[in-house]
Parts: C-alpha cells; structure tokens; sequence
C-alpha cells in the first residue's frame, strides 16, 4: 500500500473515495464534510438526513458522488468522545474495509492540523484495516483487495513522512503477529513458530538465540519440559534481542506459545478447544514487539523470551499430583494440567530474570478469569510496582489498547501453599486470575516486573472498533509506546 500527501481540495482529488470523520451531532461543525457537501449541492447532508446517520461510532455512511473528481464520499462515525490519535486510526480502518474493492483512497484527518502522530496512526489503521487472513482459501474465494493508495489530505514534511514509515512498521508487526496466531495449529507447530521468529526478528537486525529440547533439558527447564511431555512435537525457546548503541534502559519481554492447548489429561471439551490455536498470542505478540523496536530503532535495549510448545494427551504426559523442580529450583505441585501456560512462563521469566533487566514484563492468554473480570475486549494487567503500571497504562490509553489493572492480593497466595512441594501451580476457583499473577510472581525474584493477561483481546469471535475477528495483535501497540517513553 503506497501512501502519498496532497493538500489538494477535495472535491478536485482524483481518487476513488474520500473518508472524512464526523463526530456525534458535529456533522455541521466540519469543515471537511461542509465543503463537500457545497461541492455536491447538499446531497451528503441530505444523504446524512435520510439514512439517520448521526456520527456515532461505528457509523458510516456511502454516497454515490458524481458531481466531483471522486467516485464516492464516505462520513466515518467517530462517537462522542474527541481523540485525535485515536480517530485516525478508526477513520483510516474503517474507510479501507469499505475501499477493499477501490484502488484508491484519501483520508481526512480528523485534525485541524496533522502531526506526527496523527499520520502515524492513521497509517498503521489503513495497514491493519487492509489485513485479511485467506492463506487457505482457494479460486474465487479468495480475497483480491485491489486498494493500492491512500492519499493523506495534509502538506508533506520530512516529519510526516517519517511517521508514514513508523506506521507501517507498527502495522506490519501487528498483522505478522495475527498471521502467526490465525495460521492452523498443524502449520504453526513449536518448531515453526520458532523459525518465524529467527526469520522476522533476523530480518529487522535483532540477533535470535534458539534451543531445542536436549537444550532446554540442560537448563533445567523441567517445568516448561512437564507441560510438552504428551506432545509429539519437540518444543523450542527462543531469546530474540536488540541492542542498539547507548541503550540505557534493558527492557525483555516474555510471551507464553502454547501453539495448541488441549489441556492435558484434564482436557477441554470440544467447543473450548476449537480455538485453542490462539494459546500462543502472547509469543506471537513478542516477536512483533521485537520486530517493530528493531524496525523503529528505539533507543532502548529490548529483548523477547518465548516459550514454544503443545499441551497433548501422549501417554507421556504429565499428571495431576506430579512434583516438578522449576529452573528457579523451587518444586511445584500440578494441580490442573489445563493450567500449564504459567508453567511454561515460569522457566521463562526464570531465564529472563538473568538478564537483570530494568522491566520484565510478560504476555500470555492465560486464564479464562480474567475474561469474567473484563470481557472479551479488554487486558489484565497486574505489577509489583507502582510505576511500572502506571506508565504501562498511559502507554495503552496513547495507543489506544484497553488494559485494567487488577490486584496482587496477598490474602490468596495461600491457595498456592503446598503440602508436599514449595507451592501448587494454582488455586482455588475464585480470584483465578490473581492467584495466576501470584504463581508467576514467584519467579521473577525482585525485577519490576508486570503480567498482562490477554486471555480476551488477543481473539476475537467477530470484529470489535478497530479488531478484526480471530487474532489481533493485541499489545504490541501500547508496547511499542512503552518503549519510545522511555
């Protein structure tokens, strides 16, 4: 998709569509739709009229142009609430699903003056707006998008074309990572997921480390080892890092890459297991995370941990009341084979504790709790540090991505008491969430350190504002902001 600026007026562009955001009630109060409609003798207030369109979110409204250069005008819904970065973003992917079958678009930004940060978003919404997953389908049901060019209504800068590259950057990290967490789990298997890594991350100048099992065995990963034992594919680590020069900050990332969870011996029914191809977001999350600070060349030494695996029913699998000693040397209990996503992390953030990082911070669709807390849309976050949490969540509102967070209630640490190892790996049904946190919590020693629980927003069952149904890539936005606040 190529992107170009144009301050040309608007009913002079020659393109196939124009898309001008419009706020609640506030369709009058734009300039943009106002010399529109000049242009086309009041027919786009008429249209607005007829159709009851009021600018709410979600809204849009197609006209049949005619008497200007375009083909069609588009009023995008933007809702009450006013946030210039945020519109962007929603006015670029809502007015490129609508253009899938144009070869051309402009976009007016609902700003009076476009800055970095507006084109940036607007960018990165036109990139993932764009974004289909159709590996598999075949002949006529295959998507043919034939949108080439999005034309920004704003005077071209050195800046501004800067930010173009930031966009798609970002965006492109965002839809590998949806890619990877779409793709089928008998394609997305340990080992490929790890060979995407080496090749995305290799490709964007960060230096990519890989273990196989012997090598996991070596490190005493015996809890990661646990959870992969009734699987027959071998599973994989993978230390992905970028160092640039004068790094002052060391940031590492840790994602969980269950590429398929079945649960175990207490395995799921059939309905819940349908898409438990999606059990490896968290990883998939961290190779964009690292793919796009390479590509961005933060300034921060950032590095991305994932462990890879199944959770299978083999007749070697692991069983409820078996006692493993983690990497960390403190022995765990299993409780629920289905809770196997913490036992992965566990050796993982053991590992990553090592390298002494400035904020550990971990991704992982780990308890269905978390999604009863918040529904569907929105992530957990939980800290063991004040300003590490409050920075993540003005990381998250500047990018956009919906986080809470929620306690490390002391008072449950209890459920994790063992009477025959150091700790269970879980609790009791309630607080099932915190207790998650709490376990993980044991083993990143005292690093800052966050866990975000992306159980509901890294898959979708239908589309939500800028989402699209299945994966998301969920995180990496509000990640990425992280890391350039620093």
């Amino acid at each position: 998709m190529k992107f170009v600026f144009s301050q040309e007026s608007l009913p002079k562009l020659a393109v196939d569509a124009i898309a001008i955001g419009v706020h609640s009630g506030a369709l009058n109060k734009s300039a943009a739709a106002s010399e529109l409609n000049k242009a086309l003798g009041g027919a786009l207030e008429r249209a607005a009229k007829d159709e009851g369109f009021k600018g709410e979110t979600g809204e849009l409204l197609k006209l049949n142009a005619g008497a200007i250069k375009a083909k069609y005008a588009f009023l995008v819904g933007l809702g009450s609430k006013k946030e210039p970065e945020h519109d962007c973003e929603a006015l670029a992917v809502a007015a490129v699903r609508a253009s899938k079958k144009f070869g051309s678009l402009a976009l007016v930004l609902p700003a009076s003056m476009p800055g970095e940060n507006h084109v940036r978003r607007a960018v990165q919404g036109a990139v993932t707006g764009a974004y289909t997953y159709d590996r598999f389908l075949t002949g006529d049901r295959k998507t043919k998008p034939t949108l080439k060019s999005v034309t920004l209504v704003a005077r071209e800068t050195a800046s501004l074309r800067r930010a173009v590259g930031q966009g798609q950057a970002i965006a492109d990290a965002i839809n590998l990572a949806r890619d990877l967490v779409n793709g089928p789990p008998n394609e997305i298997t340990p080992t490929e997921l790890a060979n995407q890594a080496r090749k995305h991350a290799s490709a964007a100048g960060a230096k990519v480390l890989v273990w196989n099992k012997a090598q996991m065995a070596k490190a005493k990963m015996n809890l990661f080892l646990a959870v992969n034992r009734g699987s027959a594919e071998e599973p994989r680590f993978v230390h992905m890092s970028y160092k640039p020069r004068g790094a002052k900050k060391r940031v590492v990332f840790v994602g969980k890459g269950l590429t398929f969870d079945a649960g175990g011996l207490c395995i799921k029914d059939a309905g819940n297991m349908l898409t438990m191809k999606c059990d490896m977001a968290g990883a998939a999350a961290t190779v964009g995370i690292l793919v796009a600070a390479a590509r961005l060349k933060v300034p921060v030494e950032v590095h991305g941990i994932i462990g890879c695996t199944e959770n299978m029913l083999g007749s070697a699998a692991y069983r409820p009341g078996d006692i493993f000693t983690s990497r960390e040397g403190k022995t765990v209990e299993i409780i629920n084979t289905d809770a196997e996503g913490r036992l992965v992390l566990a050796d993982c953030l053991s590992y990553a504790a090592d390298l002494k990082p400035d904020y550990l911070l971990d991704h992982a669709t780990l308890t269905g709790a978390c999604m009863v807390a918040l529904g569907p849309w929105t992530a957990g976050l939980f800290a063991n540090d004040d300003d590490l949490a409050n920075a993540y969540t003005k990381a998250s509102q500047a990018s956009g991505e919906s986080f809470w967070r929620l306690p490390l209630t002391e008072d449950l640490r209890g459920m994790l008491k063992s009477p025959i190892a150091d700790m269970k790996h879980m609790g009791d049904r309630w607080g099932g969430s915190i207790t998650a946190a709490l376990f993980l919590r044991e083993f990143v020693r005292n690093h800052k350190w966050a866990h975000l629980d992306i159980a509901g927003p890294a898959y979708l069952d239908s589309p939500h504002g800028t989402q699209p149904k299945g994966g998301t890539g969920f995180g990496i936005a509000t990640a990425i902001q992280f890391l350039e606040n620093l």
